[in-house]
């Protein structure tokens, strides 16, 4: 036997001793294949996030049904024309723009179903909600006469549209949650499965 038949077998010996002692973080350092997560293959309490999907799929479903109607077609303008990252939809028309919501929420909540069994598309879906819930919690700022900011009497007073558009950093918020529970483990180190 020469040096280089002894060295792999003796590398061998010794990976095989270390991965007994070691069990599952030997396999998982080895085996460093980057996977998305979905949180109802999960275990613990991060099984309980799958719990969030289902809720902002029912919270996206009826945003965007009401977004169909005249009523909500009309409420929606003051936010659209003052925002300055979606002020652009106001060349589809009253109707139009929030057709355009509708459709968009519809699809973040297919996407969102889709990602209970697949982790890219709940990746996908949670991330396209964060960035929605980030632009509709922006017209909080970016409307006027929603809030009217004041050091000598009530510092934040905000108006019905402003109580509204408030609780949007809450769902905000929850698609942060999924879009980190989406991502890979090596990714979120924090994360325990």
């Amino acid at each position: 036997m020469n040096v280089t038949t002894v060295l792999p077998r003796a590398n061998a010996v010794t990976n095989a001793h270390f991965a007994r002692q070691s069990g599952p973080i030997f396999k998982e350092a080895t085996h460093m294949k980057i996977s998305f997560n979905v949180a109802e293959n999960g275990g613990g309490s991060y099984r309980l996030l799958a719990i969030l999907r289902w809720v902002m799929v029912v919270v996206f479903v009826s945003f965007g049904i009401q977004k169909f109607t005249l009523q909500s077609a009309q409420g929606i303008v003051q936010y659209i024309s003052n925002s300055p990252f979606i002020f652009w939809l106001s060349v589809f028309g009253l109707r139009g723009e929030a057709d355009v919501l509708g459709v968009a929420e519809f699809a973040i909540a297919a996407l969102l179903v889709a990602g209970a069994f697949s982790p890219i598309l709940s990746a996908v879906g949670s991330l396209m909600g964060v960035v929605t819930f980030a632009i509709t919690w922006s017209f909080f700022f970016t409307t006027p006469g929603v809030v009217k900011w004041s050091l000598s009497t009530d510092p934040i007073a905000w108006n019905l549209a402003g109580e509204f558009l408030f609780k949007d950093i809450v769902l905000l918020c929850v698609c942060v949650v999924l879009f980190l529970a989406s991502l890979p483990q090596s990714v979120v180190r924090s994360r325990t499965t």
